[in-house]
């Protein structure tokens, strides 16, 4: 059992998106964040299947982040690069690829297979995005109406 009370426990994170022009928006948490979302004609913006994407290469990275710097130290270098076409005709993305590239040409050929072993693992336990895309999720959406 944790020693953590509801005063310790992070707060909860607020995330909203609000439209800023035509056919662009602004996603913002209540940490400060903020990302540029928009059509593809938009300069400068992230489309939403982009940023589904990229989510999802984010949560493989920071999953695997721990046991790659346990072995590889905490300056490894890593990318996770993410692919994936729309189904226009459907709407959906029906195979996300995602490419983790490391350089583990230090490693004897038995560390690197138990490392890599080690890191899908990983990333299969504890990559919420991943894991969410693979099993799918319940989308409930409510619209809320000024009278």
């Amino acid at each position: 059992m944790s020693d953590m009370t509801e005063q310790d426990a992070p707060a909860h994170t607020e995330l909203q998106v609000e439209r800023t022009g035509t056919r662009r928006y602004t996603g913002r948490s209540s940490r400060g964040a903020e990302v540029l979302i928009g059509s593809e004609d938009v300069p400068g913006v992230f489309t939403p299947g982009e940023l589904l994407k990229i989510a999802l290469a984010g949560c493989t990275a920071m999953s695997s982040d721990k046991p790659l710097s346990r072995r590889l130290g905490d300056d490894y270098d890593a990318t996770v690069r993410v692919s994936g076409d729309a189904d226009r005709d459907n709407e959906w993305y029906p195979v996300l690829s995602e490419v983790l590239e490391l350089d583990l040409s230090e490693l004897t050929p038995d560390a690197r297979e138990r490392l890599l072993v080690v890191v899908e693992r990983a990333v299969d336990r504890v990559c919420t995005v991943g894991r969410t895309v693979k099993r799918g999720a319940e989308v409930d959406l409510e619209i809320q109406v000024d009278s």
